[in-house]
């Protein structure tokens, strides 16, 4: 089977053994993404609206560096270190995709890296 690694400035680098996405038999899995500025690889300021916007914006540029788009993706899982934020993010999350909407499951979590407020990680189909 062939794997394809899937590497953007367009979203934070990988800063462990890790990398942005995979690709393989025609999809794309990305890690876990934070609300990393692709440019500095430091956490955005502004609470979990910008960081909500930022992970997306990053998952965004993930899956079009591998050919596919937010349309594509077929799976999401949100972690969030306070279930409390969840309304806000499912708005913010409306916002980047439409009908028919992914398959989810949010999870709170006691932590995530970079004291980071929502960390996502999505499935999406691709071309192989």
């Amino acid at each position: 089977m062939k794997k394809e690694i899937i590497v953007t400035e367009d979203a934070p680098g990988a800063f462990g053994p890790f990398c942005q996405a995979m690709k393989a038999k025609g999809f794309i899995f990305t890690s876990g993404i934070l609300p990393l500025d692709p440019s500095t690889g430091k956490k955005v300021e502004g609470g979990i609206e910008k960081e909500t916007r930022q992970t997306l914006d990053n998952i965004k540029g993930i899956l079009e560096a591998a050919g596919s788009s937010l349309s594509d993706v077929v799976k999401v899982t949100v972690y969030l270190t306070d279930m409390n934020d969840f309304k806000v993010v499912n708005e913010i999350y409306s916002q980047y995709f439409s009908e028919p909407y992914p398959a989810r499951a949010a999870i709170e979590v006691s932590g995530l890296a970079k004291d980071a407020k929502v960390e996502i990680q999505a499935t999406g189909i691709c071309d192989e």
